[in-house]
């Protein structure tokens, strides 16, 4: 056997052992989940107060392992101040107390915009009298 001949012929077992080894298909499915050394600490918070919209909400959570306190709020239509405090302590599940802030206000409704007809009707036909 030729040098050449060897040389072709190991580049071709060395392509037959990539193409054995490389997975016929990709793999499909969710990655294992992450194992986390340390149990999970944050704390957060946000505000949002807009005038011209009327928008006021905001929310609060600081967490520490398994142990969650947080609260949110939000102006509803209404004029009251809806907040939330909650607790999350391991099993025992979500806790909320929900309270509300000042008294609900329905004003009547009295629209602002009176439309006016933007064209001047013409005059109506009177016709002249005809003498034969």
């Amino acid at each position: 056997m030729s040098i050449s001949e060897c040389l072709f012929t190991a580049v071709v077992l060395a392509l037959v052992a990539v193409a054995v080894a490389a997975p016929s298909r990709p793999a499909y499915g969710y990655a294992p989940e992450p194992a986390y050394e340390e149990p999970a600490k944050y704390d957060f918070n946000y505000a949002v107060k807009d005038d011209y919209s009327g928008n006021d909400f905001g929310h609060q959570e600081a967490r520490d392992g398994y142990d969650t306190q947080g609260a949110y709020y939000v102006l509803l239509p209404d004029g009251r101040l809806q907040k939330v405090a909650y607790t999350v302590n391991g099993d025992s599940g979500y806790v909320a107390e929900v309270s509300y802030e000042g008294e609900a206000q329905y004003p009547e409704y009295k629209p602002a915009y009176k439309p006016a007809p933007s064209y001047k009707p013409e005059p109506s036909y009177k016709p002249t009298p005809a003498y034969g």
